[in-house]
């Protein structure tokens, strides 16, 4: 009879409710406590084990691991809150409606766990509490590093020298030896140039690679160029140097000392900031010499260790 249908119906929904949390639940009961060493970063080192409850965790849309609040189904499908709106409150799996119900139970079983750093292929050993691994790889000293290219927007990551092939191959950047430089800049007519960016330069120097950038664009409402040098590298290995830019010409000169900033800053954050030698247009023409209707500038600087 079309009661007892949906009765059975219902039930089924209400069993496969409370056996979604038993499972949880259970699993959770097999999470064992592992012996571990602590290593001084804030997170320990040594075997963990979740027994594949982690995979309960996995957004099953973005496959991404799921962070309070957890929502779920009337069946007890999960899925994390940014996949909640991109599938229109509607489950996934089953299309039932998804309402405004949280899943506590799964929640509650994430306290407990602790899970290996997401960089941990690329030299990261810490295992953390579920919910401060995301902390932690927001400023992972392996997390990759993103390419440091300005002239497109770019994006390849990686480590350095997965980085240093990438814009040699890829960008046709030119790579240097040694830690001093001389390079000029050239532009036909500089009164056009509003915003443009000179080809990068690599250095290798001290064993580490170092980028150089000069680029024109509006400082409010006056035109500039701008030079300065980014590490490709931490910021704390970044403070171990210094450098020095130097534009001049007609006996007038102006010159730059500074730390150069890490890859981990963005090329626009660091020019913002104005981080680095800046001329001005007038100034720039003037280095230039002759009608003032060509851009020659000549850059020279040098890189070295503080000790």
């Amino acid at each position: 009879m079309a009661p007892g249908s949906s009765a059975c119906k219902e039930v089924v929904e209400s069993y496969s409710t409370v056996s979604d949390y038993e499972i949880a639940t259970a699993e959770l009961e097999t999470i064992s406590k592992p012996t571990r060493a602590t290593n001084g970063s804030g997170g320990q080192q040594g075997i963990y084990s979740t027994n594949g409850v982690h995979e309960l965790l996995e957004c099953p849309v973005c496959t991404c691991l799921m962070y309070p609040p957890i929502h779920q189904c009337p069946n007890g499908h999960t899925l994390c809150s940014n996949c909640k709106i991109r599938v229109h409150n509607c489950c996934p799996t089953c299309r039932y409606d998804l309402g405004n119900i949280r899943c506590l139970a799964l929640e509650k079983v994430a306290e407990s766990l602790e899970l290996p750093c997401t960089y941990q292929t690329l030299g990261c050993t810490d295992i953390f509490p579920y919910y401060s691994k995301l902390k932690h790889e927001q400023h992972c000293r392996f997390r990759p590093f993103s390419c440091p290219y300005a002239g497109s927007e770019c994006s390849v990551t990686g480590d350095i020298p997965t980085l240093v092939a990438h814009l040699k191959d890829d960008h046709k950047v030119d790579m240097h030896d040694g830690c001093t430089f001389n390079h000029r800049y050239v532009k036909s007519n500089p009164h056009e140039v509003e915003n443009a960016t000179w080809m990068l330069t690599v250095f290798n120097c001290f064993g580490r690679q170092f980028c150089l950038h000069f680029e024109a664009f509006q400082l409010g409402v006056a035109p500039v160029y701008m030079a300065f040098l980014r590490f490709m590298g931490d910021d704390n290995e970044a403070k171990k140097f210094s450098y020095s830019l130097e534009v001049g010409a007609n006996g007038r000169k102006l010159i730059w000392q500074g730390i150069p900033r890490s890859i981990r800053d963005s090329h626009k954050k660091v020019r913002d900031s104005q981080d680095g030698l800046i001329i001005q247009r007038n100034m720039a023409l003037y280095f230039s010499g002759g009608d003032r209707q060509e851009l020659k500038l000549r850059v020279t600087g040098r890189i070295w260790k503080e000790e």
